[in-house]
């Protein structure tokens, strides 16, 4: 908490130091320092208001397995299965809002919302590469399998905040089609399932579960704010200067936990230290050990 304290007080502190730059009479003369010090005003301010702001709402999470195959889907299936567990221990709620599943029942991907009071604030830093070990059920010699999976937790928006992120048509490629169940087979003879692109970045979103084709682009929509405003956190950019990067590809391999069930059983989160070897209680739900470790560096 005094942690906390201290950086807001400091940003306080060089925010107050670019406004008393910015008051000089002369600040105009040099035109090019004076719009660096109105960007970097901008970045500390939204860095001031952060993703604390939205800490108390609920969470959008993704889940996108990647390197491992079979493996790595079925690893992002027991994630949402603990997710699910967890948010079901703090009494939260959540719905789905896309799946791409295989035909063993792990997800290529997987988006969810998870709705309760503090839902973004406690998963929020569960955004990251995950690592598993473990004999695979896949492979009929029993070898051991290391994949990965990909967390991405992005706040919720109000519609209210929604309106501070304008994305221009011009920027966007809709595509519409069938949802889909298990091995891609169409479960729905309407083209209500939605993909949106957002083309300077190349971000996308999906969204199947609502009923209707403008639900879903509703939905996809506000993920995609969501993510630039992700990106444009993480980068220490302005919202504006974030939408006109391309987004990087995902790299597999800086993991930020580790799930080893094979040779030994042990959860180790890599940014904090944090370990227990009760992996089953974490793939229970059991997932505090890590989160207030994070909250607390």
């Amino acid at each position: 908490m005094e942690k906390d304290i201290d950086k807001e007080n400091s940003l306080q502190k060089e925010i107050e130091n670019l406004e008393a730059q910015m008051a000089q009479v002369d600040f105009w003369n040099d035109k090019l320092k004076a719009q660096n010090v109105l960007k970097e005003l901008q970045v500390l301010k939204e860095k001031k208001e952060g993703v604390g702001k939205y800490d108390k709402g609920n969470a959008v999470v993704t889940i996108i397995s990647g390197a491992g195959g079979e493996d790595a889907e079925d690893f992002a299936r027991m994630l949402f299965s603990m997710y699910v567990k967890y948010a079901n221990k703090k009494g939260w709620n959540i719905a789905l809002i896309h799946e791409n599943k295989n035909n063993s029942g792990g997800y290529r991907n997987i988006s969810f919302e998870v709705e309760g009071k503090g839902a973004y604030g406690n998963l929020k830093n569960e955004s990251g590469v995950h690592r598993l070990v473990r004999i695979s059920p896949f492979d009929a010699k029993k070898l051991r399998h290391t994949s990965f999976a990909l967390v991405e937790v992005l706040p919720k928006f109000s519609k209210l905040e929604e309106k501070d992120i304008a994305i221009p048509d011009s920027d966007l490629k809709i595509e519409f089609s069938r949802s889909s169940g298990p091995g891609g087979q169409n479960v729905n003879k309407r083209e209500t399932a939605v993909r949106i692109v957002h083309l300077p970045t190349g971000l996308a979103v999906h969204s199947s579960e609502e009923r209707s084709q403008e639900r879903n682009r509703e939905q996809a929509l506000a993920i995609l704010r969501a993510k630039i405003f992700k990106k444009a956190s993480e980068e220490k950019k302005s919202v504006e200067e974030s939408m006109k990067l391309k987004n990087t590809e995902i790299e597999w391999g800086n993991q930020i936990r580790s799930y080893v069930l094979h040779p030994y059983k042990m959860v180790k989160d890599h940014r904090t230290e944090a370990e227990t070897s009760n992996v089953d209680a974490v793939l229970d739900g059991d997932l505090d050990i890590f989160i207030e470790a994070e909250k607390n560096l």
